[in-house]
């Protein structure tokens, strides 16, 4: 309740009930009797800095949505992706050397003070390794926990409210939604985690001229300290400075979509946080990819789903897409497939043969929640990251290339690789994944084969006999009914014979 009233306070402080009220309302006219020297996008950037990480990874998802969001407010908020205030450097020197147990002379050859970068968990300080690798070192911010926790606890009550008291609101489970967003999020606090990550997808793409990923420093890492190769770029979102180099902007964000869908179905893990200010450009056009805080990962049914959806769409086979949704269960198993096929229709059909600069996924994405609601869909938890960095995803691809063709850009790819997966080439991979199980297993079927023989003739043997037994006492019962009425017959014999 001390974190709701802190949010309410800092919301009146900055002004911001001019988003939330209607226009001319009597509350609003009140409320606006105080002065405010600032426009209307610097309270709102300003208000989020001051309510924490979890708000401002909230303002740095809206800034990459210029269709759906005034453009004073996205450029001012597009500020949160790089341009967090930072923290105190002499604090990042003492981070230092608590993780690592020595003064921060003897971890590097050089450490600058005042930091490159700071965004809404952690802050980068550029250095130099013993041995004059340049290296950027990653700190996170002091005392993330306890507001953190305190702002998670709140979403947590407010989805519990939502579960309880709206019709759609067990349907859409958003406990398990925060849930989820909660352990990315914890996860992003661990820099152990995050340099697994990155050394991850660094090994995806290790031979690919689409992506570039720093490599990491063991040596040089802890839970709060980060050390990785300093990487050269331009950031993605100076289109004017990357044309001036040279960068065919039309082609950048060609590979942008197909490094996604890369991520997505063929590796099972992508980088869920992809808004451009964790991306560089190098002169020669490749991705530089930076934070990899909130990964997300897929198992093969989610990335067989999600394909056959993706073509489905692509090929105008609407039907498909809801055979799709009944197979996996996502509706319920009596929903009529041709009344949700016609439903998906309507939301999709507008949409194709256009430019991504006249396509608003946002929009696409409160029809479908619309239909969505009307055939009771349950909303899965695991893939709302991949649903958040589609969007991130469509931000970069307007700003790069308002005319980008995102399904035919997608649809190639997709396409191919469900023949990877269904035809021969998928038929081998998987002989070769399950090899080693059966090199272990067929060497044991005799002795499993006999035990299993064996455990049923032992299971017949005892139904047998717990058959004779229930026999047995059927017969004993029967026989001490006749003997308690011989019994009888003969004292019955008797009494009458005496009297």
């Amino acid at each position: 309740m001390l974190r709701l009233a802190k949010i309410l306070w800092i919301a009146l402080r900055f002004g911001l009930e001019e988003f939330a009220l209607p226009p001319g309302s009597r509350a609003l006219r009140v409320l606006r009797v105080r002065a405010l020297a600032e426009p209307r996008a610097v309270r709102l950037r300003r208000a989020l800095e001051t309510l924490g990480p979890i708000f401002v990874k909230f303002g740095q998802v809206l800034s990459t949505r210029r269709d759906l969001i005034p453009a004073d407010i996205a450029d001012e908020l597009a500020k949160l992706q790089d341009q967090v205030p930072p923290f105190d450097g002499e604090l990042a020197v003492a981070e230092v050397e608590r993780a690592f147990g020595k003064p921060i002379t003897e971890a590097f050859e050089k450490f600058e003070v005042k930091p490159v970068a700071s965004a809404s968990v952690a802050q980068v300080h550029l250095a130099v390794l013993p041995g004059g690798t340049e290296v950027a070192v990653k700190i996170l911010r002091p005392g993330m926990l306890p507001v953190i926790g305190e702002d998670l606890a709140l979403l947590d009550t407010a989805a519990g409210l939502v579960e309880r008291f709206f019709a759609d609101g067990r349907r859409l489970r958003p406990r398990e939604v925060v849930a989820e967003f909660a352990r990315h999020l914890f996860e992003e606090l661990d820099l152990m985690r995050e340099a697994a990550h990155a050394s991850q997808l660094r090994r995806n793409f290790q031979d690919s001229p689409l992506l570039v990923v720093p490599e990491v420093y063991w040596d040089w890492c802890a839970t709060s300290v980060m050390t990785m190769q300093r990487m050269q770029g331009t950031p993605v979102s100076q289109v004017e400075e990357l044309r001036r180099q040279g960068v065919d902007i039309k082609k950048l964000a060609r590979i942008g979509v197909e490094i996604f869908f890369t991520q997505v179905f063929r590796h099972g893990f992508f980088h869920a946080d992809m808004h451009p200010g964790n991306i560089l450009v190098t002169p020669g056009g490749r991705y530089v990819a930076l934070d990899f805080g909130i990964m997300g990962t897929l198992t093969e049914v989610d990335k067989q789903y999600l394909a056959q959806n993706f073509l489905g769409f692509f090929q105008r086979d609407y039907a498909r897409v809801a055979r799709a949704h009944v197979e996996a269960g996502w509706v319920p198993a009596d929903t009529r497939v041709d009344e949700f096929e016609g439903a998906i229709r309507a939301v999709c059909e507008p949409f194709f043969d256009r430019p991504l600069g006249e396509i608003s996924f946002g929009k696409a994405l409160i029809r479908l929640f619309q239909t969505s609601r009307r055939f009771n869909v349950e909303i899965q938890p695991q893939l709302v990251m991949l649903q958040k960095t589609l969007l991130n995803i469509e931000g970069l691809g307007r700003q790069l290339d308002p005319e980008l063709d995102l399904w035919a850009t997608a649809k190639p790819f997709l396409e191919k690789w469900m023949r990877e997966q269904v035809g021969f080439k998928g038929l081998l991979r998987t002989l070769r994944r399950e090899a080693p199980y059966w090199a272990t297993m067929v060497p044991q079927l005799p002795r499993l084969l006999h035990r299993a023989l064996a455990g049923d003739r032992l299971e017949r043997l005892e139904e047998l006999l717990a058959g004779l037994m229930a026999l047995q006492r059927r017969r004993n019962r029967m026989i001490g009914v006749a003997v308690a009425l011989l019994a009888l017959a003969l004292a019955w014999a008797v009494f009458s014979t005496v009297f």
